[in-house]
């Protein structure tokens, strides 16, 4: 999903005041994904770990994957630049990481429906 996000707070990148990114969660890759989970750990400062908590509730990867759709396409951002990002623009950016993990993008829309015609009927007779 395509969308953009108006900062309350603008950032610096690369000289320039940035008052909106643009994002595409359809451009993350998995290598895209590994890293958010990577940098996410980091940032907590967990070294290794064998318990990992269900992504969906996962806030910091929700935001760490909200820059990657950011990084997707904006090539000229880099992570660390999205990471001075402040206050409640945070929110904004890990909703659209929650919103990925989640598939609430319009996708389960037809996965019910498919999976209704595909069940097969029962063989007990009533």
């Amino acid at each position: 999903m395509k969308g953009s996000i108006k900062l309350n707070k603008s950032i610096i990148i690369n000289g320039k005041e940035v008052k909106e990114l643009t994002y595409d969660t359809s451009e993350i890759t998995a290598i895209d994904f590994v890293t958010a989970e990577s940098k996410r750990k980091a940032a907590a400062g967990i070294k290794n770990t064998s318990i990992a908590p269900a992504a969906e509730f996962d806030f910091g990867l929700h935001i760490y994957l909200g820059f990657a759709a950011i990084t997707a396409v904006n090539h000229e951002i880099d992570l660390s630049d999205l990471e001075r990002i402040k206050g409640h623009d945070i929110v904004s950016v890990m909703a659209v990481g929650r919103n990925f993990i989640l598939k609430s993008e319009g996708l389960l829309e037809n996965s019910s429906a498919e999976q209704f015609e595909t069940t097969p009927e029962s063989s007990t007779q009533a």
